[in-house]
């Protein structure tokens, strides 16, 4: 099915020149040895413009921060110039910085909303981006746009075969609250959007009858791995097989070790006699994430700027189908922001 799907790519002609420019990959788990965290991020590749963006980005309790709010349309149209990771044919590559939408309400900034600007300034005239693939709001990583309909048409079919044959496309990394037992495995669960309080938010179902799945309950699957552990926390590397809003969030609460800076699904998780368990989601409102006295000290944080804490949660590795039938599949990698490789070093999580 690959071989067809790459002979299909062909549909635009630049695109075959375009995906054998990126870095080949021999293993889906390749992209670990270049995850840019610890002191080898400063030895990547950084996006252009990274000194005009880290200016825009200054936040002193968490550098590479993005606060929306604060920026102008002309300053975020800035920042994402200064976040391209490549530009090759009808393909661009963004390292999003976290807390960025990408959709939103009419009026809104967002990443669609100045697309048309963005196509513009990247000198790609009357052909106007489009998102193929990005990370939510709260994560940071990549986001893959194209100027060609042919192209993102067909990277989405490759995406969703590759989802129903339960091939990880995407690796995201991520700092935990805990550690995960097993160090490496499956997470499965039946997940349902409900509205509680005012606030959409993402429950688990067990046992959904086959009306539940009719009425929006999805059946989810995510792979994890334990890549290092230190002061009570793990990087983990996380590949999702299915996609639903938040389900590596409340995958990782499921496992009892919610993800750093989930401010949103983290008081599923409590704690009793040094035992964690886990409080019924539909009654557990969203709240500040609570972290342990010692943990606060050793992030260097005082505990209102804890409550702040970004949600340590990054689209690291994408990958993408070979250019032509015998070649192998390539990868688009995005460095860590730099708040995220500051707490792996607060932590002591390097890669073992």
């Amino acid at each position: 099915m690959r071989t067809v799907l790459a002979r299909k790519m062909g549909g635009c002609r630049v695109l075959g020149r375009v995906l054998g420019s990126w870095r080949r990959r021999p293993e889906i788990h390749a992209a670990r040895k270049a995850a840019g965290f610890g002191t080898e991020a400063r030895h990547q590749q950084q996006p252009r413009g990274s000194s005009k963006r880290s200016r825009l980005l200054e936040n002193q309790s968490f550098p590479g921060l993005l606060q929306p709010e604060n920026l102008s349309r002309e300053q975020l149209i800035d920042v994402l110039r200064a976040s391209v990771l490549d530009q090759k044919g009808p393909l661009v590559t963004l390292n999003k910085p976290q807390g960025l939408p990408v959709t939103g309400k009419p009026g809104e900034l967002t990443l669609l909303s100045v697309l048309p600007e963005l196509s513009q300034s990247l000198g790609l005239e009357e052909k106007e981006l489009q998102v193929v693939r990005a990370s939510g709001k709260e994560t940071s990583g990549l986001v893959l746009l194209s100027s060609c309909p042919q192209t993102a048409s067909r990277l989405q079919k490759f995406f969703t075969y590759s989802q129903r044959a339960q091939r990880p496309i995407a690796t995201y990394w991520a700092v935990t609250d805990g550690i995960p037992v097993p160090s490496e495995g499956k997470i499965q669960a039946a997940l349902k959007l409900e509205h509680i309080e005012g606030v959409d938010l993402v429950v688990p179902v067990k046992s959904p009858s086959r009306k539940d799945i009719l009425e929006g309950v999805k059946r989810t699957l995510s792979y994890y791995r334990v890549v290092a552990t230190g002061s009570g926390c793990a990087l983990v590397q996380l590949q999702p097989l299915t996609a639903f809003p938040s389900q590596l969030q409340v995958h990782m609460v499921l496992q009892l070790c919610p993800v750093l800076g989930d401010h949103k699904y983290s008081a599923r998780v409590s704690t009793v006699l040094g035992q964690r368990f886990l409080l019924p989601a539909e009654s557990t409102t969203s709240q500040r994430q609570v972290l342990d006295e010692a943990l606060i000290r050793r992030l260097h944080l005082t505990p209102s700027q804890a409550a702040q804490l970004p949600l340590h949660l990054h689209l690291h590795c994408l990958h993408l189908p070979g250019a032509r039938p015998k070649d192998t599949s390539s990868e688009l990698l995005a460095p860590l922001p730099p708040y995220f490789s500051r707490t792996l070093q607060y932590l002591g999580l390097h890669q073992q």
